[in-house]
């Protein structure tokens, strides 16, 4: 994808989130945190990819017609993160469909507690959700971030 693929406008209103396999949808799952993270936020390449992704759950967010708009990834052990929602549809409720879509399926996994380092601007966010802030604020990949948990 290209700049032009994220900045285009926002017409459609409607979205959708679905189950996403790291090896079926590698390629947009990819960009938009490549999109987010590496480009917007200017995270080192490096560590934006790791072994997590091969063994996780992920969520994929479509706009109304089909294309990616936001992701989101569960790890077995509970931790969520890599969560990117493209520029045009922040505060529209994507986000929060995301981590409501990744909640549900920990749910179903029988997993008792997740826990996530939100980035310190995004606190509010994962409060409204549940989820609770410990511990001092730390840097990761140059960014403030928290860490939260939430039983479930």
């Amino acid at each position: 994808m290209d700049d032009a693929d994220y900045n285009r406008p926002v017409t459609p209103r409607t979205f959708t989130v679905r189950a996403a396999s790291w090896r079926d949808d590698l390629a947009p799952l990819q960009d938009l945190r490549r999109w987010v993270f590496v480009i917007e936020q200017q995270v080192p390449e490096e560590l934006e990819w790791d072994d997590a992704d091969a063994e996780s759950v992920h969520a994929l967010a479509l706009d109304g017609e089909g294309r990616p708009i936001g992701t989101g990834r569960l790890l077995p052990d509970g931790h969520i993160g890599r969560m990117a929602v493209v520029r045009e549809w922040r505060r529209r409720g994507v986000g929060s469909a995301i981590l409501e879509w990744l909640m549900a399926s920990a749910r179903r996994q029988g997993l008792g507690a997740l826990h996530l380092h939100a980035q310190t601007h995004a606190l509010g966010f994962y409060a409204r959700h549940g989820f609770a802030a410990h511990g001092e604020t730390f840097s990761e990949a140059g960014i403030p971030h928290r860490k939260m948990s939430l039983s479930l």
